[in-house]
């Protein structure tokens, strides 16, 4: 197939691109710079330059495609509400460009929108809309797509990882660095599922291949990894305490990340490996955050 693909210059879109081209797929990825381009075009995949906030953009790249997978994200979480309703709006525009056929569009959303409530395991077949991660306007422009005829396939992802970047993980680094100490809630039992970015490339690559309209994709490895013991692993790498704190202390300590520090979310992919035949094979979260060198935290 040829693929158009947002973010592919990306933490996981750059390594979805060898993984679709070794496959047999050509790849079109979407990058807003002359430099991405050149990064693109030297991976063997074709540039397509535009943005997430020009829709015609990503419609004219979606329009040469058939199939669309969309990784792109911006991750600046100080503006997470307004950057989840942007991703509803690319969804839509990327949407419009494949209703009437049967080419697949990819989405991606997170495992949380699985889980039935707090602290219960996120399944593939739970779409949970109370949940209170904004993230959900991903999904809830999907089931419009998918209503209006487009072959709609959602990979969600927990915290993606290798010894560089950790998902949320590495902003929760950098504000243990500022503070001088790894700091969790309470005893930190509260859970992140977990995945190594090698195995999330390959199960957009599977779900690409094999997935059918509406499907749901968990790519997820360790189904929850403790705040505690990332506390801990944070604070050996950076020569720092792991520390407990109350609920009241979280917003001075952590800012902005203070509402995610509490969540539980455990995730299951027992499905998704039945499903796809998918086999996690990277190291675990642990593993990659002893692995990190933490002087690039400096």
């Amino acid at each position: 197939m040829h693929v158009f693909l947002t973010g592919a210059t990306g933490f996981i879109g750059s390594r979805i691109v060898p993984e679709l081209l070794a496959a047999g797929h050509s790849v079109l990825g979407l990058t807003r710079s002359e430099a991405g381009a050149r990064a693109l075009a030297e991976a063997g995949a074709t540039p397509h330059l535009g943005t997430l906030e020009d829709p015609d953009s990503l419609r004219a790249g979606a329009a040469q495609a058939e199939a669309v997978i969309h990784c792109a994200f911006d991750h600046d979480f100080s503006r997470f509400v307004d950057n989840c309703e942007k991703d509803r709006r690319v969804i839509r525009a990327l949407g419009a460009a494949l209703a009437g056929g049967d080419r697949p569009l990819l989405i991606t959303s997170g495992t949380g929108i699985g889980a039935p409530d707090h602290g219960r395991l996120a399944t593939e077949d739970v779409f949970n809309p109370h949940h209170p991660n904004p993230r959900i306007a991903s999904e809830e422009a999907g089931a419009e797509m998918l209503a209006a005829g487009v072959k709609v396939v959602t990979v969600r992802l927990p915290q993606v990882h290798n010894p560089e970047r950790q998902g949320l993980v590495s902003p929760y680094v950098m504000i243990a660095r500022q503070k001088g100490a790894a700091g969790y809630i309470g005893e930190g039992r509260n859970r992140w599922a977990a995945a190594h970015v090698t195995d999330v490339v390959r199960l957009y690559r599977l779900a690409l291949e094999q997935g059918k309209a509406g499907e749901r994709f968990h790519a997820v490895d360790e189904e929850g990894v403790s705040a505690r013991d990332i506390a801990e692993a944070v604070a050996a790498g950076l020569g720092a305490p792991a520390v407990s704190l109350t609920p009241e202390q979280a917003g001075a300590h952590f800012g902005w990340l203070a509402p995610f520090m509490g969540l539980d979310m455990p995730a299951s992919s027992a499905w998704t490996r039945q499903r796809l035949g998918w086999r996690p094979t990277g190291p675990g979260l642990i593993a990659d955050l002893k692995a990190m060198d933490y002087s690039a935290f400096g």
